[in-house]
């Protein structure tokens, strides 16, 4: 089956305009001493192979900052009661507070005492309101 002049010709003319999608700005270099401005001023790169170190560079230390802090809490609410599970898993001492909020107006907020929670230490918390409870959080401070 031969090919129709109509198609040929179609053919050519895509492989000529994909062709210059290719290889885009080949005919765009400056010639001379013109100065180009914009994304057409980059020069190719040209990397020797000679001047890539064998070792990457060594990296300076880290800036000695502060070392984490305070225990990690798992905080459910069933109800009214309150329930904070912690687990202490660094070299210093936290002071875990259990507070609790409560929904109703009549209903007391309630802040517990600081429990001192040791390295690897773990600690269960309770708090409860009458009603509903609107939210509870543990915070956190350095013994």
């Amino acid at each position: 089956m031969r090919a129709r002049p109509s198609r040929t010709l179609s053919m050519l003319v895509t492989s000529v305009i994909l062709t210059g999608l290719l290889v885009p700005g080949a005919a765009a270099q400056p010639v001379g001493d013109e100065s180009v401005s914009g994304p057409e001023a980059v020069a190719p790169a040209v990397v020797e192979l000679a001047e890539i170190p064998a070792e990457p560079p060594a990296q300076p230390s880290r800036p000695a900052g502060r070392e984490l802090f305070g225990a990690d809490c798992d905080t459910t609410i069933e109800g009214s009661q309150v329930t904070a599970n912690c687990h202490n898993a660094y070299p210093e001492t936290d002071l875990l507070r259990l507070h609790v909020e409560c929904d109703r107006w009549w209903d007391l907020d309630g802040d517990g005492a600081a429990v001192a929670v040791g390295p690897a230490g773990r600690v269960e918390l309770i708090g409860r309101c009458w009603k509903e409870v609107r939210s509870a959080w543990v915070s956190h401070q350095r013994a």
